[in-house]
């Protein structure tokens, strides 16, 4: 696949918009990459015969798969109502996409759970075709995740304000239960760079209870870096509170 220049100026401009505009893409779209890839690799690396390790790797692609399913979900109960209340037909082909994803998402699901369950003599093909299958949903998802940050959130930007797309952004989080936001917390803050770090976590803790930011810091930690860490509680000003 080659980017013609025209292809790279789009990804400039739209780089460019994201640092002075409300993106609502950015911090998702890094954990989802981040859980993808991850996932894939563990299929890719994964002793098929080794009864333990089938179950665990073949339980964290069943868990991407509910995460998938859930933030498609997500995106069509907030986002796509807001862009076609405003400019319609905005979000015609990636509603569009989304059909097709939870077909295979459901399809992707079935061919886990099989191999999970395969006789001995067919763990290695099967394995081979998982692999294969999960690359190419994660190929066509961050083609798909591309178009969302650039398509949609020009439609975004050019029909509402950064304060109506945070109050959209607040309100498609707190409709996330508190098992969800965990799991969506571990696979997000380790993958974002300091400042996206610092925003996140300092508005977490302004506005949720105290044990509940306490707990995604334990969470978050192991995946940190130390530098990454201390960066993180110097923007924080926890200074020695989590050392």
């Amino acid at each position: 696949m080659k980017y013609d220049a025209r292809e790279l100026d789009e990804v400039q401009r739209i780089a460019d918009a994201a640092q002075q505009r409300m993106d609502i893409y950015r911090t998702i779209h890094k954990a989802l990459r981040a859980l993808m890839s991850d996932t894939l690799v563990a299929v890719g690396r994964m002793d098929v015969h080794d009864d333990l390790e089938r179950a665990q790797t073949t339980q964290r692609v069943l868990q991407l798969l509910d995460f998938m399913r859930s933030h498609l979900q997500h995106e069509n109960a907030f986002i796509h109502p807001a862009l076609e209340a405003r400019a319609p037909g905005a979000s015609g082909h990636i509603a569009h996409d989304h059909v097709h994803h939870e077909a295979e998402i459901d399809a992707l699901a079935t061919a886990t759970t099989e191999l999970l369950n395969a006789p001995v003599a067919s763990r290695d093909a099967g394995a081979l075709v998982l692999y294969h299958r999960l690359s190419l949903f994660v190929a066509h998802n961050f083609e798909h995740m591309h178009v969302e940050e650039s398509a949609h959130n020009s439609a975004l930007w050019a029909h509402y304000t950064d304060v109506e797309l945070i109050d959209l952004h607040d309100r498609l989080v707190a409709s996330i239960p508190p098992e969800e936001m965990m799991f969506c917390m571990r696979w997000m803050v380790p993958f974002m760079n300091p400042g996206e770090r610092a925003m996140v976590l300092g508005g977490m803790r302004a506005s949720a209870p105290a044990p509940a930011f306490a707990a995604v810091l334990e969470m978050v930690r192991p995946h940190l870096q130390a530098r990454e860490w201390d960066k993180l509680m110097l923007a924080l000003g926890e200074g020695g509170a989590w050392s």
